[in-house]
């Protein structure tokens, strides 16, 4: 939400025109690269302690449709109702029947349509995801989970040399970027961590994924905004190490602080909503900035700042509501037990 925020006041992108404390939040891809491994790990949890398994692929589809598309189809009419009423997406012309039936199916990462959200792109691909998922951990169970990534890793990365050379490949980079289908197997790969053995558990995950990320990190402050947001395929992937093993960390219990910090109440009561947050702010962060701040505060910092102080509140309160109706009775129905237990809220915006 704040990077979408600051592409609206921080014009230029891939340029990066903010100042140091605020320039590192043209970087918002990489929080879907976070949400992606995330995805992978924690479906993979329940599965990884019960030898690989899911208890049927049916089910699993359905549960999948019961958690994911309420709240996201109601998403996309409160979407198509800004864009058609207010303002549409920066970029996009005014969303059409096409859009409605692209975005409604989950192909717009594939399918080009005008679209209402910017956010949606990255559904798509999690929605397509769940249908290689089956079959990822059926090779983890008949091979192995290193034969497993290592054949999605290889498919992935020739595709990123290949497509480069190909127009319409290219095209499906760009649009459907495959380094996602790599860093969601590294989060399969990484609930194993769960149930392996203590050795295995007490290895020092939070610092080797400090190692990981911090070669990466130098080379994004090195090269700079233009040249990362250009290579994002292949910083996308590299960053994926560092992410599993700092949740590996998580998993084993480390580091200690930051899970305090990410168990602490308001994060927890922030998680409660946090998909709903995910899926509609995006039409108000561009309503706030287009009929309120465009016009009446100098672009930069100051839009910065004031579109922030409104959006931020406004986009929480809205998620909570929007979440009460379309997310927590689906999840109630889903999982009864829940009605009387105290729900277990996560940081993200993965809907498990």
């Amino acid at each position: 939400m704040v990077n979408h925020v600051f592409l609206r006041t921080f014009p230029g992108y891939p340029v990066d025109h903010a100042p140091f404390w605020a320039g590192w939040l043209i970087y918002g891809r990489f929080a879907v690269v976070v949400f992606i491994v995330l995805s992978g790990f924690s479906l993979a949890l329940s599965p990884a302690r019960h030898g690989w398994r899911l208890d049927a692929v049916s089910r699993f589809a359905k549960r999948r449709a019961w958690r994911i598309l309420p709240a996201y189809w109601a998403a996309l009419l409160f979407s198509l109702a800004v864009a058609w009423l207010i303002v549409p997406q920066p970029g996009n012309g005014v969303p059409d029947a096409k859009s409605v039936l692209v975005n409604g199916l989950l192909v717009q990462n594939i399918v080009r349509a005008h679209s209402p959200n910017s956010a949606f792109w990255s559904m798509a691909v999690e929605a397509q995801l769940y249908l290689l998922f089956p079959l990822l951990l059926l090779i983890v169970r008949r091979r192995s989970a290193i034969v497993m990534i290592a054949t999605v890793t290889l498919v992935v990365v020739a595709v990123g040399i290949v497509g480069p050379q190909v127009a319409r490949l290219d095209t499906f980079v760009i649009q459907s970027p495959p380094d996602l289908a790599a860093l969601f197997a590294v989060g399969i790969l990484t609930a194993g961590i769960v149930g392996a053995g203590r050795e295995r558990r007490s290895w020092p995950w939070p610092w080797l994924a400090l190692a990981a990320v911090a070669p990466v990190l130098a080379t994004i402050w090195w090269q700079g905004s233009v040249w990362t947001l250009d290579h994002l395929f292949w910083v996308d992937l590299a960053l994926g190490p560092a992410i599993a093993c700092l949740l590996a960390g998580f998993a084993t219990g480390h580091p200690a602080p930051l899970l305090r910090l990410l168990d602490a109440r308001p994060i927890r009561n922030l998680g409660l909503s946090s998909y709903s947050l995910y899926l509609t702010h995006g039409p108000i962060v561009v309503v706030v900035y287009e009929k309120i701040v465009a016009g009446r505060v100098a672009q930069g910092v100051p839009a910065f700042l004031v579109s922030l102080a409104l959006v931020l509140p406004l986009t929480i309160v809205f998620a909570r509501v929007f979440a009460s109706v379309f997310e927590t009775p689906f999840l109630l129905r889903r999982r009864p037990s829940l009605a009387v237990r105290r729900p277990q809220a996560r940081t993200e915006a993965v809907p498990r």
